[in-house]
């Protein structure tokens, strides 16, 4: 801590944060990862869990009974990712007990609790499993320990092993590719006790599932790094080592899931900032013909997809704010909706997720801002809540954090904007803060603490919070996704800006004193506003591009920005140039606390250095704080506490509250 402000900002926080959370140490706060048997008697999820403010929270697999969440294995370290077999005799899951972050199989038999059996081990770290149709054998996708995360994930590489090498050691990139980098499949056969190796060398495989008991559907491509996933194809493979391509997109390919009999296989095309935030259209391939068919899902964005039998595909998605949930009669073509919500249905996860029962029940993780984390299954009788992660640290959090609402706008160029208003429970205006997701292609929906902690943090501390889903936001079609393809920061500049001019019109927002913060693109535009317009009285981008020349020649998506920007690095005056808030430095006039992490592959922290140092030279108020252990984001603790402290501390220092 610099100054006793910010000491006392780091109180404040931890105080926060143990009312909130204390209450439920060892208890799991929140949820993803549901799991239902077919007939619906049992529900599993992952839950992760807090037992102190240090570090990462751990996870574990617990199951529903009685209305409460008990965990199915008491072994240690953490548990994730559980699948019932399709007779549900079987329970398997990943965990990483022997190794911390390294997962492996784990089966847990004979439909009860107890100490799970481990499977051989697999050369890596099991991503996910899959069951085959007939329940006689599981896919395992398998990264190599030095694979890259997503930045969804937090970037970085993916449980890379520290070596006992000396500190002068250096870190040594050369045009060999590293063996430890690929994802690659395996298949376990439980009768026999025997791991398989399923991909060919030269495969890298991001995501699979079954198409019948003996092919394997999979998002592929022939190089590993995490760039190379933009444009993956999907294949087709076979036990006898033979791929075969099923479907290139000019778009992004992904959740490939094949019909038990197949017959068919599903998979989502979408345009996709980030790999593992996908929502699009959904489409049936014919891997016997290659022909493609496009479903009609009522404009919802399709995010996770599950065969119920050979002719019925449960699916789930957004749309608009919505959460929804159907299922396609194949052979017709027609959707029917199971469910759409006003809640999210996304639990500790980007976008809609959950699971189907062979009568077409549907298990997920329901919440919203004034409602924490609930397991339900709903079905044509109704919503039943099988378990809820209430508890007396939520309900703190329910006392001081506001109450949230839509609020809907119109652009300059007449498209209309909606997003999610966080404020006080009492009369504005208010001073504003404007919270900006990333990806660019990701959205918001009305949930629990809206997936970001300074959120609630700030509304009790008085201020509102606006979370806007601009253009290239996801749950509104493909259209509107692309909008922000080749003009970030373009006209979704100006939603933003007359989403502000809204809510000062209507009392909301008092318009000397609005702020931005965002992480990522989030991130990118709070950088990028401030030297479009000068109303903010304070910034705080993080883990943000400030530069997309430098970005090109370090990042490990770095193709990814020129097709966004659809801008030539070696041409000046392209967008790369000209969409670069470090080089208009000259023209901001707000004070920015830039904030990165040491480890980021993905925006690296040099990205928020540069910022730092072009509004130093021009004059402007700038602090710049680096986290040496964190990558794409800010989420273990105590560094997300000092992070909070310091965003608290920096908007009460410029845009203060009453």
């Amino acid at each position: 801590m610099e100054d006793s402000e910010t000491a006392a900002a780091y109180r404040r926080v931890v105080e926060h944060l143990r009312a909130l959370h204390e209450p439920a140490f060892g208890r799991p706060q929140a949820l993803r990862e549901p799991h239902v048997t077919q007939d619906g008697g049992r529900a599993v999820v992952t839950g992760a869990v807090l037992d102190e403010l240090t570090g990462l929270p751990r996870t574990a697999v617990y199951a529903a009974v009685a209305g409460e969440l008990r965990a199915v294995s008491a072994g240690r370290g953490s548990a994730r990712w559980a699948r019932f077999s399709p007779d549900g005799g079987t329970l398997a899951f990943l965990a990483d007990r022997r190794e911390a972050g390294v997962f492996q199989l784990h089966l847990l038999r004979d439909k009860g609790f107890g100490e799970a059996v481990p499977a051989p081990e697999a050369p890596g770290s099991v991503e996910y499993l899959h069951w085959s149709p007939d329940g006689r054998r599981i896919l395992l996708g398998v990264s190599g320990l030095g694979a890259d995360r997503s930045s969804g994930e937090g970037s970085g590489s993916n449980n890379r092993r520290r070596t006992e090498r000396p500190s002068w050691y250096p870190e040594v990139e050369d045009d060999a590719t590293d063996d430890s980098a690929w994802r690659r499949l395996w298949v376990y056969t439980p009768a026999t006790g025997t791991l398989t190796r399923l991909s060919p060398d030269g495969l890298n495989c991001w995501e699979a599932g079954w198409c019948g008991p003996d092919q394997v559907v999979a998002i592929s491509s022939g190089e590993p790094g995490e760039d190379a996933w933009y444009t993956a194809r999907l294949s087709l493979l076979d036990f006898d080592g033979q791929v075969r391509e099923l479907l290139d997109s000019p778009v992004q390919l992904a959740l490939p899931a094949g019909a038990p009999d197949g017959s068919r296989v599903a998979v989502i095309e979408a345009v996709c900032s980030d790999r593992g935030v996908v929502a699009g259209d959904l489409l049936l391939v014919d891997p016997a013909t290659g022909v493609v068919r496009r479903i009609d899902t009522a404009r919802t964005d399709v995010t996770q997809v599950q065969w119920l039998d050979a002719d019925r595909l449960g699916y789930l998605g957004q749309r608009r704010l919505d959460s929804v949930a159907g299922i396609v009669d194949v052979p017709g073509g027609a959707a029917q909706e199971v469910f759409a919500t006003e809640l999210s249905c996304s639990g500790d996860a980007f976008y809609p997720t959950g699971a189907f029962t062979a009568d077409g029940r549907v298990l997920t993780v329901r919440d919203s801002y004034s409602l924490p984390p609930q397991l339900v299954l709903t079905g044509e009788s109704g919503d039943r809540v099988l378990a809820s992660t209430a508890h007396p640290g939520t309900d703190y959090l329910l006392s001081v954090a506001g109450e949230a609402e839509t609020v809907t706008w119109t652009a300059p160029d007449g498209l209309d904007i909606e997003g999610i208003l966080c404020r006080p429970e009492a009369q504005g205006p208010f001073p504003l803060v404007v919270n900006v997701h990333g990806g660019p292609i990701w959205a918001f929906q009305n949930c629990w603490s809206m997936r970001y902690p300074w959120v609630p943090l700030l509304v009790a501390q008085g201020y509102a919070v606006l979370n806007p889903n601009p253009r290239g936001s996801g749950g509104r079609g493909q259209e509107f996704a692309a909008r922000v393809v080749g003009d970030m920061g373009g006209a979704d500049t100006h939603d933003y800006l007359s989403g502000i001019d809204t809510l000062v019109e209507r009392g909301v927002a008092d318009k000397d004193r609005v702020g931005l913060i965002g992480r990522s693109y989030g991130g990118f535009m709070s950088s990028w506003l401030v030297t479009q317009d000068s109303r903010f009285a304070a910034a705080v981008p993080i883990s943000p591009v400030t530069d997309w020349y430098s970005q090109r020649f370090m990042s490990n998506i770095a193709s990814w920005g020129d097709r966004f920007l659809d801008g030539d690095p070696e041409t000046p005056g392209t967008l790369v140039h000209t969409r670069s808030p470090v080089l208009h430095a000259s023209k901001v006039r707000t004070p920015c606390l830039n904030v990165a992490g040491a480890l980021d592959r993905a925006t690296p922290s040099g990205q928020a250095r540069e910022f730092h140092q072009a509004l130093r030279a021009n004059g402007v108020p700038s602090a710049l704080v680096i986290y040496p252990e964190e990558g794409h984001g800010v989420r273990a603790y105590p560094a997300q506490i000092d992070l909070l402290a310091r965003v608290l501390r920096w908007f009460e220092r410029y845009l203060p509250a009453p």
